[in-house]
This record gives C-alpha cells, sequence and structure tokens, in this order.
C-alpha cells in the first residue's frame, strides 16, 4: 500500500508528492490498489476527533509556540517542540484565539512495546511530550492523529520508519487505545547521516534519487547501496529480485547510523 501525508499545509511542496511516486516506479517499487492522499480523508479525522471530544480525552488550547516556550524554564537540549506544559487543561486561557486540540496525556502513564529492530521501548509521555495536538488550530489532522486513525483504515500490521519518530510512536499508542483500534508492531531504522553526524539534508548537498537518475545512475546501484545499509553484505549493484531471493531478518540491520558522504556518491556514479 502507499500513502501520501500531506496535510502540513504551507510545508507541503508542490510536486514532491509525484516525484516520490515516480522515484518509487524507477527502482521498481511498486504497491496494490490507488495511493491514498490524506487530504481527502478529512471527515474520518473529524469523526475520530469527535470520539476523543465525546470521551473527554481532548481539550481546546490557544497556547502560541511562544507562549509554550516562555512557559517552560529549562527546554531540553535537542527537543525540536517545547513539552506543553497544560496551560488550558483547566481551561482555554484565550477564548478569542481558534483553538487547537490537545490530547490529555495522563500523568504516571507508561506506554511499552517490543520494536522489531531496537528491542523492549517504554516512555512516560506526560513527562518526555507532554499533552499533544490532535487537531490544529486551522481544523486540519495533526499527523499523530491522522496516521493513526489511516492505520487501522487501511489494516497496517507493520510500521517501518526512521529512529526520530520513536517518541512518536508513544503517543500514537495512546491514540490507537483511546481510539479502540488495533495498534501495529513497528520498527524504527537507523537515520542516514551526512560526513557532519548530522541527518541528511540539503545542507549536505544534492542527494535526491532524481538528480542521480538524471546523472545516469542506474536503479540498481541506488539499490545496492541502500542494500548495504540494510544489512546485505558488501556494496553491490542489486536487482530487486536478488534482494527477495537473499531474504531479510531484522537482525541484520546495523544499529548504527549509516552515512552518505562524498565516497557513497562517486560509488554511486560508478567512479
Amino acid at each position: 500500500m502507499l500513502r501520501i501525508e500531506d496535510l502540513d499545509g504551507p510545508r507541503t511542496k508542490e510536486g514532491a508528492a509525484q516525484e516520490a511516486l515516480f522515484d518509487l516506479r524507477w527502482l521498481g517499487l511498486d504497491w496494490e490498489g490507488e495511493e491514498l492522499w490524506q487530504s481527502t480523508r478529512t471527515d474520518a479525522y473529524e469523526a475520530a476527533l469527535r470520539q476523543l471530544q465525546a470521551a473527554g480525552l481532548v481539550y481546546p488550547c490557544g497556547c502560541t509556540r511562544s507562549e509554550i516556550e516562555a512557559a517552560r524554564s529549562a527546554p531540553n537540549e535537542g527537543e525540536e517542540a517545547p513539552r506543553y506544559p497544560g496551560t488550558c487543561r483547566a481551561g482555554l486561557r484565550h477564548p478569542e484565539r481558534e483553538p487547537a486540540w490537545r490530547f490529555h496525556v495522563a500523568a504516571g502513564r507508561e506506554t511499552r512495546y517490543e520494536d522489531l529492530a531496537r528491542g523492549p521501548e517504554r516512555a512516560e509521555p506526560a513527562q518526555s511530550e507532554g499533552d499533544f495536538v490532535v487537531a490544529k488550530k486551522s481544523g486540519e489532522a495533526a499527523y499523530q492523529l491522522a496516521v493513526v486513525v489511516d492505520d487501522a483504515y487501511q489494516g497496517v500490521t507493520h510500521v517501518i520508519r526512521g529512529d526520530d519518530l520513536v517518541a512518536s510512536t508513544h503517543l500514537q499508542l495512546l491514540l490507537y487505545e483511546a481510539l479502540g483500534l488495533p495498534a501495529p508492531r513497528f520498527a524504527h531504522l537507523p537515520l542516514v547521516r551526512g560526513p557532519d553526524g548530522r541527518r541528511l539534508a540539503k545542507r549536505h548537498g544534492d542527494t535526491r534519487i532524481a538528480t542521480y537518475r538524471e546523472a545516469g545512475v542506474p536503479p540498481e546501484r541506488v539499490l545496492g547501496l541502500l542494500a548495504s545499509w540494510s544489512g546485505y553484505g558488501e556494496r553491490a549493484p542489486r536487482a530487486l529480485s536478488d534482494l527477495r531471493a537473499a531474504g531479510f531478518a531484522w537482525g541484520q540491520v546495523p544499529r548504527a547510523d549509516p552515512t552518505c558522504g562524498p565516497a557513497e556518491d562517486a560509488w554511486l556514479r560508478g567512479e
């Protein structure tokens, strides 16, 4: 199955989804049926929000990001968003503003799951993340709610993604339970990083699949690089049929973050 998660409003780049679809087909990765676009599923997300509202598990919040940051005396190093201190939990502080909706995370509640790639994981979301947004001030569903609703709708049994989303998994486990939905199994993989140790991004140059395709790099070399990062042995051009025949086991995936730098770029280009 293929799902296009296109709910991030202004940050959704026009044409990016179509380019991703083309890249997948070029690599030989296909899917069954029509792709699901989250932007067409607003009714389902609104129904889920109403269910949470009826159960008293969410509340409106009019706080701005700067207000949340000011309410915290010592944000955690490396934290992308400040933990919400529960300012509007007892009542909406700014009724003149359009509110977002936050899920009330019970204090002391612990979440646990067995990660297929990382092993046992546990967290106390009230301490690590706090009450989190499930619907934005624009009325659009937030990522956490939309993916939970769609996982159940599509019958997803396994979620495989980068380990920067481990914290999100603990929040989503709360939502699966609150909505009475089955939770899938999870596997979180190491992130590809640049030579400076930071997550691979535009700052490291143009590493898009489209760039290598336009430079004449065959898909077998891209697949070969990905396969080597996934524990398939020495780096070598690979066809999908070869990878399927070789089989796969979670235990073969390295735990260390792979690096993509000048050597990897040269190998892709056959230099």
